[in-house]
């Protein structure tokens, strides 16, 4: 069997680890999300702060999408994450603007 085969036959068997893989990916895009909020919190406090505040947000976001009962409602679950993304991000963005670098 070649390398190629092995993956294929590894994927049919074992359907389930793209649950995990997502799981697992959307951890450490809340981690961090935290580590960054707490870098920043020892200089800026205020958007330090809320940036830990959507760290916390992401990270049961994420849960939603690898229950394994995802199966049942994808469109509602994928409507809120992608609610949820873009209102971190333009949180990020508006508190990128609103804190510009001081000299």
């Amino acid at each position: 069997m070649t390398p190629s085969e092995d993956l294929v036959s590894a994927e049919k068997t074992e359907p389930g680890l793209a649950r995990q893989r997502t799981a697992l990916a959307w951890t450490r895009t809340a981690l961090s999300l935290a580590a960054l909020g707490a870098a920043i919190l020892k200089a800026r406090p205020v958007p330090g702060l809320a940036i830990l505040a959507l760290s916390a947000l992401v990270f049961p976001l994420g849960r939603l999408s690898s229950r394994p009962d995802a199966a049942d409602r994808p469109d509602r679950r994928v409507l809120l994450i992608t609610i949820a993304v873009t209102g971190v991000s333009v949180v990020a963005l508006v508190i990128s603007l609103l804190t510009g670098v001081r000299s």
